[in-house]
């Protein structure tokens, strides 16, 4: 990656090590579980002795379940080097996976998935030791892309999608297949740590079910026999039972009719209620949410009145793949008043913790170094208890030097949305910037705002989106009333009939930020952007970051530094790597990092379309500023470090009157360096 404004250094992060090591920082809190069993405390996550749960991490996706023996003990330390704490189980259940949690090779017909492959099991056991031992803990998806084989006894199982997804929130027999499941999984004994994962308490996080439920217009129209006709048999027994009028039939399950929206909610909230209970009867103490998808809106966040935490998910993606043009999103989200905070304000509930289980800006496109410390600090302001990014990696291979490698082929289960864009973890982009979310998350850098808004909503009142049947039911004007308010202060809904609390409360539809409103200012004063010049700043006392496009915001000055930018788009983020701030911190690190991308990737002239994927090494674009540290330290040497560790070169550096000045991108350009007194 290479122009005439720019130059560029290879950068692959390697699969097995990290440049820089955070674990020192966060030793204390190894292995996971030591503080014991995860709880919910007056709406936050607690562990037993009262350390708070604050979560950055990863998910594994499919094959990165089942790694061997080795993998799992160098990739557990890679993570734990940066700064990484959570690892979500996602996909394990997917049948295109080899191996996954049925099945550990192909070849042999797989008859049913009523059993759990021994080999699989053995694989994941040890990741989970592994990770124990490093301080990271596990968040254990349960029904997720699990496809139902003849030998299950389930009606039409050729027919029915994924997860069997919407069948699963209500039909018994699929409701018993995933208890025996759920059984078969929590009282399983590893017998590396010696612990059924219900008795263990790295374990810290479960959903009962992924992206899956009753109110998506796509997964309700059209429904199989003989389930669409079983739900629609409970609709009419459900109305007259509650003294409605008589419901004519055939009813269509996919309207969004108010009184049809009420039913589903207690079909899905009893669903809940049935799964945990079984669970709890196991003996798994973790907190348990529902699903993690705002596609139903008010109803949806309804269901998860009772459960222990409420989770979403948010992308930066247009989701092209889902047409022949492979058009590419090459948007900055920072010029927009709000890119992809709606959809996780609009499900959390100020009385529950709120966890990011799945978020992400997939490359190519070339502004997504904005989202990672972006994402982190909205986190932290608004005291939402962490967040994993989709994903580390759909397998195990090693030594992969290039972005987005794709998975053995260009789709899995015949999706092509899959062929690695989501893929990483040697991004320098995102997952290069994790040493520094790591560290605002677990420290608690970004203050929590004090103040708090809950949007009031009413009564199940939302309607199908025919733009998007399948993916929200969020009116228009609702997420306008949003746009921006998670980087103000802290906000979240209130159901209807829920108590009042003390906060204040405006009605949906109210606009909590100005519509003319260019400039967002958190009201703790640490988070700021410019919609106009699309730059944010996040300034707090140990972590200090500019991010977007830097060039043409000019001098930016934070509390004690300042940055000049010559390069037109990067990230600057400066952090301390101890307890002290960063002017009197004796050991800083200084990540500079904007468009990366593969040796050899060409794309049109807007970035729109991908013509070349390219191969590795992974080239960064070399980040040029000015820097000021004010500092009450002397001695102070900066180096250059490359991505085996080592320390390249020096930034030469001038100290005068208790402050830092040296220059980046001269002749030992790199994407982090170690600032620290000799």
């Amino acid at each position: 990656m290479q122009t005439s404004a720019s130059r560029s250094i290879s950068y692959s992060l390697p699969w097995d090590d990290a440049p820089i090591d955070l674990s020192f920082v966060f030793a204390d809190e190894k292995p996971a579980g030591r503080h014991g069993f995860l709880q919910v405390r007056n709406g936050k996550f607690v562990f037993e002795d009262g350390t708070p749960g604050r979560f950055w991490g990863t998910n594994f996706n499919s094959a990165a379940n089942f790694p061997p023996h080795s993998h799992s003990e160098k990739v557990a330390r890679r993570l734990a080097k940066f700064g990484i704490n959570i690892v979500r189980f996602h996909q394990m259940d997917g049948e295109w996976s080899t191996p996954n949690i049925f099945q550990f090779t192909k070849g042999p017909r797989l008859e049913t998935t009523r059993k759990l492959d021994p080999l699989s099991l053995d694989r994941l056991d040890y990741l989970v030791f592994c990770l124990k031992q490093e301080g990271i803990y596990v968040y254990m998806d349960l029904l997720t892309y699990r496809k139902f084989r003849s030998g299950d006894g389930v009606p039409a199982a050729d027919q029915l999608p994924p997860s069997a997804r919407p069948y699963t929130n209500f039909d018994p027999h699929l409701i018993e297949l995933q208890k025996e499941f759920n059984a078969q999984l929590w009282t399983h004994v590893n017998p590396y740590t010696g612990l059924a994962y219900k008795d263990d308490p790295a374990v810290a996080l479960s959903e009962i079910a992924n992206e899956n439920e009753l109110f998506a217009q796509g997964f309700m129209h059209n429904m199989v026999e003989p389930y669409r006709t079983q739900l629609e048999a409970r609709y009419v027994a459900w109305a007259q039972n509650k003294g409605l009028p008589p419901v004519k039939t055939p009813v269509d399950l996919s309207s969004g009719e108010p009184t049809l929206l009420s039913f589903l909610a207690e079909i899905q909230k009893a669903y809940y209620a049935e799964m945990t209970a079984h669970m709890r009867t196991l003996g798994v103490r973790i907190p348990i949410t529902g699903t993690n998808w705002v596609a139903g809106g008010a109803p949806s966040l309804e269901t998860h009145r009772d459960t222990d935490f409420t989770d979403s998910h948010t992308y930066w993606y247009d989701w092209t793949w889902r047409v022949t043009e492979k058009k590419l999103n090459n948007r900055s989200m920072l010029g927009e008043r709000d890119a992809w905070l709606t959809n996780l304000t609009f499900f959390r509930l100020l009385d529950k913790p709120f966890f990011v289980s799945e978020w992400d800006d997939p490359w190519p496109n070339e502004w997504r170094a904005e989202s990672s410390l972006y994402l982190a600090a909205v986190a932290g302001l608004q005291g939402w208890a962490g967040a994993t990014i989709h994903t580390y990696r759909y397998d195990c291979r090693e030594n992969v030097d290039m972005i987005a490698a794709p998975i053995t082929s260009d789709a899995l289960s015949g999706v092509p949305y899959r062929s690695g864009v989501f893929d990483t973890f040697n991004d320098p982009a995102k997952f290069g910037l994790f040493y520094h979310a790591a560290l605002m998350i677990r420290r608690g850098d970004v203050r929590e705002s004090s103040s708090a808004t809950e949007v009031v909503l009413p009564a199940l009142h939302h309607p199908v989106d025919p733009a998007h049947p399948d993916r929200t039911l969020i009116h228009a004007k609702d997420v306008e009333a949003l746009q921006g308010a998670a980087e103000i202060g802290k906000v979240a809904m209130r159901l209807p009939d829920s108590k009042p609390g003390t906060h204040r409360q405006v009605p949906m539809n109210s606009a909590i930020v100005p519509v003319e409103c260019r400039e967002l200012r958190s009201d703790t004063g640490e988070l700021y952007r410019n919609l106009n010049k699309r730059y944010g700043t996040i300034d707090t006392p140990r972590t200090k970051v500019a991010y977007g496009f830097l060039g043409a915001a000019g001098e930016i000055i934070l509390k004690g530094v300042k940055i000049k930018a010559l390069t037109d788009f990067g990230v600057i983020a400066l952090s301390s790597l101890n307890l002290e701030d960063i002017g009197s911190s004796d050991n800083l690190l200084l990540t500079a990092v904007g468009r990366a991308d593969n040796t050899g990737a060409e794309y049109n002239a807007d970035h729109t379309l991908q013509l070349k994927l390219g191969h590795g090494p992974v080239q960064a674009e070399v980040i040029e500023a000015e820097i000021e540290i004010q500092t009450n330290v002397t001695g102070f040497k900066i180096w250059a470090v490359n991505p085996a560790g080592s320390l390249i070169g020096q930034v030469q550096e001038f100290l005068k009157d208790g402050v830092l000045r040296f220059t980046l991108g001269g002749p030992f350009p790199s994407i982090y360096y170690l600032i620290q007194k000799q």
